[in-house]
């Protein structure tokens, strides 16, 4: 428990995107405290607090994962991954969760005409959420990225 306090009271302490004086507002975020803290007591411990992810533990985040919301059917592979779909944390604060985490670990890649995930979407796409066939939809989705980058494109 002292942990988990630590890293809480910690998370005030720490930069974080949209967060601070004269940070700019996220769409979709309304709390941006709460979705970083929800991030390190959901997320980090698989995607690190960076973002980098590993090999052996989950894909990385940072400089990808807004990526998936320029190829067909990316955007609902983000909510119904298992690790998103399955938390116990409820529709509305899941979507500031998804929104604060495209922000901040790929803002490079994310489109002005983004519209942020809302609770009533990941009601409905947590729903049905992938399992074993993960690996397959990630592989493919990647693979529509590569081609739709590739030269002549």
């Amino acid at each position: 428990m002292l942990a988990v306090a630590t890293m809480v009271a910690g998370a005030g302490a720490m930069a974080a995107v949209g967060e601070g004086k004269g940070a700019q507002p996220l769409p979709g975020v309304s709390d941006p405290r709460q979705a970083h803290i929800d991030y390190m007591l959901k997320c980090q411990g698989c995607h690190r607090p960076d973002g980098t992810g590993s090999a052996e533990s989950a894909p990385p985040l940072r400089n990808m994962v807004a990526r998936f919301l320029g190829v067909e059917g990316g955007r609902s592979f983000i909510a119904r991954v298992p690790g998103v779909a399955m938390t116990d944390l409820d529709d509305r604060r899941l979507a500031q969760l998804l929104n604060w985490a495209l922000y901040r670990f790929d803002p490079d890649h994310m489109s002005p005409a983004f519209q942020p995930f809302t609770a009533e979407e990941i009601a409905r796409l947590r729903a049905q959420p992938l399992r074993l066939e993960r690996i397959e939809v990630r592989e493919r989705l990647l693979a529509r990225m590569e081609q739709e980058q590739a030269p002549g494109k």
